[in-house]
């Protein structure tokens, strides 16, 4: 059975659709998972229906999600994301910008529509992924790799609820 997974983002830069392609390409280095990532602009209803695992990522603005993401999430209750397994990341210019924050409130939304969430398992050592990855302004190629092993991590996960 493949394990359908489904990275959902907005970007304006393009620094949260490399990333967000970043934990998809982790995703499929996991046999018996497809993962696709979609602009929530040019969001595929029907791939995210079939969907095990779904991903939300933002750019963080003012210590939160950007507005686009806020929006998509407060109307994402007709998705039908319950039951799911679900994660998140940023984009910030700096560390100090928030991008923990604003991963929370994506989790804390995900939680609302009946998600199970994944932190990014800091319980499984280096590299530490304690809510979910964060790619900075300064660091941004350096941190390239993390996004990929979120993305393997967070489709094992997926794999070994889902794939029976």
């Amino acid at each position: 059975m493949i394990v359908n997974a489904s990275v959902l983002f907005y970007s304006k830069t393009g620094k949260t659709k490399a990333m967000a392609e970043a934990i998809v390409q982790g995703m499929n280095q996991v046999e018996g998972v497809q993962a696709k990532a979609f602009s929530i602009d040019e969001l595929d209803e029907a791939y995210l229906a079939q969907s095990k695992v779904v991903v939300v990522g933002t750019p963080t603005w003012h210590a939160n999600p950007c507005w686009q993401i806020k929006k998509f999430l407060d109307e994402s209750g007709k998705l039908g994301l319950a039951g799911k397994l679900g994660g998140a990341f940023a984009t910030a210019d700096y560390q100090q910008g928030g991008p923990d924050l604003a991963i929370q409130t994506i989790l804390t939304h995900l939680m609302v529509d009946g998600m199970l969430v994944y932190s990014g398992g800091g319980s499984f050592g280096k590299p530490y992924i304690h809510l979910g990855p964060v790619a900075l302004r300064d660091t941004f190629e350096e941190g390239r790799e993390l996004f990929v092993t979120f993305g393997r991590r967070i489709a094992g996960k997926g794999l070994e609820l889902f794939g029976q």
